[in-house]
Formats: structure tokens, C-alpha cells, sequence
């Protein structure tokens, strides 16, 4: 972490730090359903209070057109002081009076939770003003929100032109994993891209087949693909005006020495339902009236065999349609091998993107992969190659 300023290289004692985490959780009734982001930032919070600095969180909820009461982050910090084991205050405004009052009411290693940024239009517009607002709240600016980090809006960028800025330890452990495994990674490097559709990852695809030496591709994407080198994929997803961009990307991966993983076999069923009636086929045997609902075991076989020649994997998508018995059986057992891998030390992991991170859930091994990122777009726009305004104003200069 050389190249970006870390807690580190702070102090924090008796100052307001204005901390920029993810409290974007799923809720339902009030009640917070996964609080694995929750649970990410209270490193950073801790750490930071411990060392008598000031905690003033600054996160958004939701997508608010202007004030909604629907959309208040009072509940969610009420279910981060229990997980934080302290107290957490709360103020109705992220500027102004209301949230002046309640930050110079602070002492040090106390928390305030500030009112959803996004209840102001001019956050998102990054508009110099709203980010001068927040600033006279803190000293220091803290990001701790990586998967915000490519929207370059006023408390995920702004703040860190105006104030000395900082990587949280999320935020830390994040691009140091994203940069093992990409920007100076063991080799080879393996990337599993899977998911519904080519279009969606495009970009992904094109900086993949440069940069890693295996690209595995399942999913919905892989019936494109197939059907370009002139397969049958019967009813399947299958997207017929990009079947020359999968013959282009299969051309550029030839070129740049990527070898691209197809699968050789599929589960097919009638109808796209959990237990609907299956059967394993050859890929050069999809009938008609056959949708293929995931990869076959011979392409788990093909999958796990280079996966064991790789040092580093890369993952984003999961093989078929997991969320649905027996359909989810190829990307249970491709996640249990590279788990499996990781533990005995062959092989460094990440993997992220919301279906990825639910998929390794669901096969129990999300906690033996090297890391897993929560964050959805940034993390993809990472994997694209392009810059995340909230990292890049991290950088030291």
C-alpha cells in the first residue's frame, strides 16, 4: 500500500474524522437482512476511535430523490452500534446547523452516524459547495467505501481534494487484494467470467483476455460463445447479435496467448424452474427445445484441471443458474476446488459482484477464499481497467 495513504499514516487523536463507509445493506421491515458490509467497516471505526479521534460516517441509502424518511440511515445505525458494541449517534442532516451541533457535541472515540448523503442532489453532483458543507465537519477525510469508489461524488471524491484523505482498512485490504491479483499477480492467472449476459461485460472481457492466461467463460455468456462457433444452444439465453464481438474476443485472446475455457458439456432442462426434469448433453448435442441451465460435469472437470495449474484466480459470475436445484451444482463444485486450493496455499482467490459473492455464499466457501469483495460495480470497473475516482485521490502525491 505504498502508493495511498493508510491510517497508517494519521493521527487521529482529539480529531473529526470524516469517515466515508457503505451502510447501503439490504433492509426488509426494518430489519437489516445481511450485514456483511457492516461488519467490513468496523475495523476502521474502532481503530480510529481507539486512537481518540472523532467518528463522523458519511454513507448514503438507497437511491433518494431529494429527503425520504424511507430512505433514513437512522435504523441502520442503530444496528451498527450493535455490532460495534458502542454507542453510534445520530443526526438528521449530513451539513448545516443540525449536523454542526451534533459533531462539536463530540468527544474523542465517540461515533456520529450523519443523515444519507444522497438526500442532497448535490452529492452525487460532486458540486464543490456541498463538498465545502461536509468538510467543516472533519479534519481528516477517511474512505472506507470501496464499492463507491467509482462515482466520483462529493463524500467518495470531493472531500479528498479539501482534506487530507486517506484509505480506510476496507478500502486498504481491497486494492491490495485487487492488486495481487491483477496488477502484479503469481502466474498464472485464471479468470472465471460468468453471468447472464456478454453485452454487461464487454469491457471485462477485452482487458481480460490481455491480462490473465486462462479466461474461463460460463453462464448465460457462454451459450453466446458456443452458438459463434456454430453450436445449437436450442432455448437458451443466447445474445445472436454478438456472436461476431465473441468471435473477435476469441480472436484477440488467441493473439495475446489467453486460452479461453468453453464448457464441453451442459445440464439442460425444458423449462427454467428449480427441480425441472434435466440431462447432461455434449454442448454438439443441444436439442431444440433444450435451455441450458449449467456447465456438465466433464466441463467441471475441464474447469478444476486448469484451475489447478493456476497460482491466482480471478472470479466474477457464477457457471449457471445457481439459485435454482440442481442447477447449481457446477458452480458449488468449481467454488469448492479453488477453496479447497486456497486453503492448502496453491492458489491466491478473489472473487466479487453481487451474484458471485451470493454464489459462494451458497456453496458455504465464501469465507476460505482469499478474499471477497462486496462491492459490485467498482469492483467490475476495476477488473475493466478503469480508473475509480474514490481510490485514485487515495494516491500519494
Amino acid at each position: 500500500m505504498t502508493a495511498f495513504r493508510t491510517l497508517d499514516d494519521a493521527n487521529f487523536a482529539g480529531r473529526r474524522v470524516l469517515v466515508r463507509v457503505d451502510l447501503n445493506v439490504p433492509m426488509e421491515s426494518g430489519v437489516v437482512t445481511d450485514a456483511t458490509r457492516i461488519e467490513r467497516i468496523l475495523p476502521t471505526i474502532r481503530e480510529i476511535a481507539d486512537k481518540g479521534g472523532k467518528v463522523v460516517l458519511l454513507a448514503h441509502f438507497g437511491r433518494p430523490k431529494g429527503r425520504d424518511p424511507k430512505e433514513s440511515l437512522a435504523p441502520v445505525a442503530k444496528v451498527l452500534a450493535d455490532h460495534l458494541g458502542r454507542p453510534v449517534g445520530f443526526a438528521d442532516d449530513c451539513i448545516g446547523p443540525v449536523a454542526k451541533a451534533a459533531v462539536d457535541a463530540m468527544k474523542p472515540g465517540d461515533v456520529l452516524c450523519l443523515e444519507n448523503t444522497r438526500f442532497h442532489k448535490e452529492e452525487e453532483k460532486n458540486d464543490p459547495a456541498f463538498v465545502k458543507a461536509l468538510a467543516e465537519n472533519g479534519d481528516l477525510w477517511v474512505n472506507d467505501a470501496f464499492s463507491a469508489a467509482h462515482r466520483a461524488h462529493a463524500s467518495t471524491e470531493g472531500l479528498g481534494h479539501v482534506l487530507p484523505a486517506y484509505a480506510g482498512r476496507t478500502m486498504q485490504r481491497e486494492i491490495e487484494a485487487l492488486s495481487k491479483a491483477l496488477e502484479a499477480p503469481q502466474r498464472p492467472v485464471l479468470a472465471v467470467v460468468g453471468g447472464a449476459k456478454v453485452s454487461t461485460k464487454l469491457d471485462l472481457l477485452g482487458n481480460l483476455v490481455k491480462r490473465v492466461d486462462i479466461l474461463v467463460i460460463g453462464g448465460g455468456m457462454a451459450n453466446t460463445f458456443l452458438a459463434a462457433q456454430g453450436k445449437a444452444v436450442g432455448k437458451s439465453l443466447c445474445e445472436k447479435d454478438l456472436l461476431d464481438t465473441a468471435r473477435s474476443i476469441i480472436a484477440t485472446a488467441a493473439q495475446a496467448n489467453c486460452a479461453i475455457v468453453l464448457p464441453v458439456d451442459a445440464v439442460v432442462a425444458g423449462e427454467f424452474k428449480a427441480n425441472a426434469p434435466s440431462k447432461v448433453v455434449s454442448v454438439d448435442a443441444v436439442g431444440p427445445d433444450d435451455m441450458i441451465l449449467d456447465i456438465g460435469p466433464a466441463s467441471v472437470a475441464a474447469v478444476n484441471g486448469r484451475l489447478a495449474t493456476a497460482k491466482t484466480l480471478v472470479w466474477n459470475g457464477p457457471f449457471g443458474a445457481f439459485e435454482l436445484t440442481p442447477f447449481d451444482a457446477g458452480t458449488v463444485a468449481v467454488a469448492k476446488a479453488a477453496a479447497t486450493l486456497t486453503a492448502q496455499g496453491k492458489l491466491l482467490s478473489v472473487a466479487g459482484g453481487g451474484d458471485t459473492v451470493s454464489a459462494l455464499n451458497h456453496a458455504g466457501v465464501a469465507d476460505a477464499f482469499t478474499y471477497v469483495s462486496t462491492a459490485g460495480g467498482a469492483f467490475l470497473e476495476w477488473l475493466e481497467g478503469k480508473p475509480l475516482p474514490g481510490v485514485d485521490v487515495l494516491r500519494k502525491r
